[in-house]
């Protein structure tokens, strides 16, 4: 790019008030052209705001956006669309009951006719590494089979920006390097790129330049690949990063401790045409200890995280005990009063009733466990007390108990929802992707409460596609291809690179099967 010529996007002043809070405050900053930009911030620093001002979704209430050099309006993601610019975002826009087709042609402004738009889906999901069968409906897919359309979809406009948030939150690391080789090939062939994660180590790895949020306003710039992530980190947060520690006796070398969980040969049916079946799974997690399970999305995660929370009940009570006790015929009730507490994976709708306050939030798992109902009368400032209590315990930016969980961030939900399940003293926990989307103090707060959980004799399980974490949690790890699950190894002995080949099995499966379709190899 030739220095002296305008950068793609600049932001000038850029200031948007919402009730009680200013989201943006006087922020400036510019993304040349050809150049892989990363925004930085922890959870609440604005960055959401932002980026969907610049997409057309929210108007900015101050300030300039200039496109190529000159002020834009940008009324809607139509007009961000036509100006050339593309955004997948964290939090997906898809109509569960449509198919991948029919979304995609939804989010494209000049659909071709059918086949060809189907033809083209299956060109790019492929060259890209994202396998999408066109014809599934959204409701069948897993959390990051719907990632995967929302990165295709953008990709088929061919965006002179992309602006992508948080899209490597379940991929495998072989993915994560493909995903970054096509951006930096778009960004050799003049393509600029905005890009959002709390995955400092892949900003280092990819990013040129970066700028640096903080309570909505920019507090600096850097190069990443000077810093360090615990630089980064401290920037964003603006104080030293308090690493998880693990105490002794939540890690022993034979963990001795008795099983509070144990799955023995569960076999599970799939719920529809497209999800998975489980095959002949076992498993013990014991007292004091944090075990996980790695995988592809789509692999038997969703399925796996249903039959143990009681969503789906067994053919047999013995195949599930929960300290002893056959629970494989109760339901989710009966299983948190025996010690189980679970984190779902998608915290807005199953996780969290956006709508809903987070007291009336408190009531949806803790109303047993904490008391907050008599019979059917339901005690309010139980509730209140025990929603003010997670707020604090976890640092969620809020406004207060009676806010809706719709107006937290992603990370400030998901430590709140944490938070309501850990704050219940459960014997085991069951925990789906806790930290996904979060930025790395708010990691580290949820990690350091898993720690102590288990350090306190609990057991827990995290299903999760984030390996580091995995690595870096767990005391022994799995993974779960196709239904089937490996057997546990201690993660001290695991690598990155051989967890992630056996979460990719049926990716490498299908490169090499030429009667592979995509329909199976979305599964992977």
């Amino acid at each position: 790019m030739n220095e002296d010529s305008p950068a793609r996007l600049a932001l000038e002043g850029i200031t948007k008030r919402f009730p009680g809070v200013v989201a943006n405050d006087d922020v400036s900053f510019k993304v040349p052209g050809g150049r892989i930009h990363a925004l930085l911030g922890e959870n609440g620093a604005g960055k959401s705001t932002l980026v969907k001002i610049i997409y057309g979704v929210q108007q900015a209430d101050e300030g300039t956006i200039r496109w190529q050099g000159d002020p834009v309006h940008i009324a809607d993601p139509k007009a961000a669309r036509a100006l050339g610019i593309g955004m997948v975002f964290q939090h997906f826009s898809l109509f569960e009951a449509m198919t991948v087709l029919e979304n995609i042609a939804l989010g494209i402004d000049h659909v071709a006719d059918r086949k060809s738009l189907t033809t083209r889906i299956v060109e790019v999901s492929r060259a890209y590494g994202l396998p999408l069968d066109p014809e599934r409906e959204v409701h069948t897919l897993s959390v990051g089979e719907r990632q995967r359309i929302e990165i295709v979809r953008c990709l088929l406009q061919q965006p002179r920006l992309l602006i992508m948030d948080e899209p490597t939150s379940v991929l495998t690391p072989q993915e994560v390097e493909r995903l970054f080789e096509t951006l930096r090939q778009l960004a050799a062939e003049g393509c600029s790129i905005l890009y959002i994660s709390h995955k400092l180590d892949e900003i280092k790895a990819l990013c040129t330049s970066a700028t640096i949020m903080r309570g909505g306003r920019v507090v600096g710039t850097c190069d990443p690949a000077v810093e360090t992530a615990q630089s980064m980190a401290q920037q964003m947060i603006g104080a030293a990063l308090a690493r998880p520690q693990r105490r002794a006796a939540a890690r022993g070398s034979d963990h001795e401790g008795r099983a509070r969980l144990s799955i023995e040969g569960l076999n599970l049916a799939a719920a529809g045409p497209f999800g998975t079946t489980l095959h002949d799974l076992s498993l013990d997690v014991r007292s004091g200890e944090i075990v996980g399970i790695a995988g592809v999305a789509g692999n038997g995660q969703s399925e796996l995280f249903e039959a143990i929370s009681g969503e789906r009940l067994l053919e047999r009570a013995d195949t599930l005990r929960l300290d002893g006790t056959a629970a494989g015929r109760s339901g989710p009730g009966r299983r948190r009063d025996l010690g189980l507490c679970t984190v779902p994976e998608e915290r807005n709708g199953h996780a969290a009733v956006p709508d809903m306050s987070l007291t009336e939030n408190a009531y949806l798992s803790a109303r047993q466990r904490r008391h907050l109902a008599r019979g059917l009368v339901l005690r309010k400032s139980a509730a209140r007390g025990f929603a003010r209590s997670v707020i604090e315990r976890f640092d969620v930016r809020t406004t207060g108990p009676a806010a809706a969980a719709r107006s937290l961030s992603g990370g400030n939900l998901q430590k709140y929802v944490v938070g309501r399940e850990v704050l219940q003293d459960p014997g085991i926990l069951v925990v789906a992707q806790p930290t996904w989307g979060v930025d790395a103090g708010a990691a580290a707060a949820i990690h350091q409460a898993l720690l102590d959980l288990a350090a306190a004799g609990g057991a827990v399980l995290v299903i999760s596609q984030d390996l580091d974490e995995l690595l870096v949690l767990t005391d022994r790890l799995a993974v779960i291809d196709r239904g089937r699950l490996s057997p546990p190894m201690p993660t001290a002995d695991a690598s990155l690179e051989e967890i992630g080949l056996l979460m990719g099995g049926l990716h490498g499966m299908a490169a090499h099967d030429p009667h592979a379709d995509v329909g199976s190899a979305a599964h992977a």
